[in-house]
């Protein structure tokens, strides 16, 4: 049976191993998203500040925190259409 995989709340990267906030939903990991680098549970602590965190990013033009694991054909709108921005 495969993993499951987690969706990043700031850019949509589909692929976490863990839950960005907990299993329960209240309790941020503290891992960093690969693509995007928010950091759960500080970034996204409260929703200004991971509005201004994906913001930012955006403005960036998407740069990936782990280049490495970028996938060859990855669009940044397409996966942004995930959390629906």
């Amino acid at each position: 049976m495969p993993k499951k995989r987690y969706l990043c709340p700031i850019c949509g990267y589909p692929d976490l191993k863990e839950p960005p906030w907990g299993k329960d939903g209240a309790t941020p990991s503290y891992d960093i998203c690969p693509c995007c680098g928010c950091e759960f549970g500080y970034e996204d602590a409260r929703p200004e500040g991971a509005d201004k965190f994906r913001q930012k990013w955006i403005e960036g033009g998407g740069t990936w925190f782990e280049p490495k694991k970028r996938p060859e054909a990855w669009d940044m709108t397409e996966q942004l259409k995930g959390i629906g921005t």
